[in-house]
């Protein structure tokens, strides 16, 4: 475990970061995702269904690493050494046997001729007539040659089930000869947000009272970087009756619903409740700072993630929370856990914290070197506080930090969505 958090329920009854990240790793890995075959060109960012064993050695041939003359070490006499020149090999072409006391004329990334074993760069030979070159220094055998599966022998495994594709495995995918990938299909996760006082971007506020929907954008624009396909199922008001039967449509449609707000205690919040007569609610409230009243549970047989209405505590539980189950329900089974690394703060944390709490902070260089300095109003609501911080320090229970004291920084680059 991290310094993050611990097992056991805390003492005001939240369940503690950790454990809730463990039963959402956990319940994303429950169920399988079926499995499709993609091209390559489609393939980037998709997972892994299957290990993929190496079909055929990488080189499938020795070949040249560089332009040059291809000779034996026999040849060798004294420099400088003039050879004629019997053959010319470029790329894609199968050459003849090297004649014993000749040289070829030989180009990168092609396959070398029987009868030799070593390549002499052009950088240290000369042309002494159109059918004969002159080698000026001394080589060796072996020199400038790559061996037939150098790279990968034929059944190696080069890539394992649950891996994301980037375009270092897609390159390496296709240099096996392989045209498509066995990737796990799409999720699809329906998503709606709750609120009376929400209003489209685009349109006008007509009263102090209305706010712009920025939840149902952020959200979706998550879903994106994830790869999954997001349904948008806009607004829901706040009633019981409106939830429950945006909750039920959603549940047909998607392999997992989330929605923001309508998950705290108050007269309007109606998800909830909605969840508990359509499925079941496993687990709400965390011990995190923001973001306390998210819920994890199923509508029916399909899971359901309820995010917080403030913006800030979506993008915070989403990036520490909600992604880990999306990961996990993808299929992914690597790198799931951001990279984090600890930063000396140019803060302090007075007063010991009975929530995890993730600050909004920046790196900042000095004569000590790089420090965290944190956003000045890390309130729930302040999604702003994102654009300007780097990443997020992770601030333990139970501490009292100074100035120069370390704690875990997580740049958003790690959470992918920077």
């Amino acid at each position: 475990m991290n310094d993050c958090g611990c097992y056991s329920i805390t003492s005001t009854g939240l369940m503690p970061v950790n454990a809730a990240i463990e039963r959402l790793r956990q319940a994303g890995q429950a169920r399988t995702p079926e499995i499709e075959r993609v091209s390559l060109v489609q393939a980037l960012n998709r997972v892994l269904a299957v290990d993929i064993l190496a079909p055929v050695d990488v080189p499938p041939r020795d070949n040249s690493a560089m332009d040059g003359y291809a000779v034996h070490t026999d040849s060798l006499g004294s420099i400088p050494l003039t050879l004629a020149i019997s053959q010319r090999i470029p790329a894609g072409v199968n050459p003849e046997p090297l004649r014993p006391g000749t040289a070829a004329r030989i180009f990168t990334g092609a396959v070398i001729p029987e009868g030799v074993n070593a390549v002499v760069m052009q950088e240290n030979c000369c042309q002494a007539t159109p059918d004969s070159v002159q080698i000026r220094q001394a080589f060796k055998a072996g020199e400038n040659i790559r061996l037939i599966g150098q790279d990968i022998r034929t059944g190696t495994r080069i890539l394992q089930q649950g891996e994301r594709l980037g375009p270092a495995a897609i390159g390496m995918l296709a240099s096996l000869g392989l045209a498509e990938a066995p990737v796990y299909r799409r999720l699809k996760v329906a998503v709606l947000s709750t609120g009376d006082e929400l209003v489209e971007p685009g349109s006008p506020l007509q009263h102090g009272g209305q706010i712009y929907n920025s939840n149902r954008y952020l959200l979706q624009a998550l879903l994106t970087r994830l790869d999954c396909e997001s349904i948008d199922l806009g607004v829901v008001a706040d009633n019981l009756p409106d939830t429950l039967a945006a909750l039920d449509k959603a549940r047909k449609l998607a392999d997992v619903v989330i929605s923001s707000g309508g998950v705290s205690v108050g007269e309007e919040d109606h998800v909830k409740t909605a969840v508990e007569q359509l499925g079941k609610l496993d687990f709400w409230k965390i011990a995190i700072k923001p973001g306390k009243p998210l819920a994890f549970g199923r509508i029916g047989e399909t899971a359901f993630i309820g995010f917080p209405g403030n913006p800030q505590s979506v993008w915070i539980t989403f990036l520490i929370l909600g992604r880990q189950f999306l990961l996990a329900r993808q299929g992914q089974r690597f790198r799931n856990e951001p990279a984090g690394y600890p930063v000396p703060i140019s803060f302090s944390v007075a007063k010991p914290l009975k929530r995890v709490e993730y600050l909004r902070v920046r790196l900042v260089e000095t004569e000590q070197g790089l420090v965290l300095e944190k956003h000045v109003n890390q309130s729930s609501g302040v999604l702003s506080s994102s654009l300007w911080a780097d990443g997020l320090a992770c601030i333990p229970v139970d501490v009292v930090l100074n100035p120069g004291d370390s704690v875990r920084f997580m740049p958003f680059s790690g959470f992918g969505v920077a």
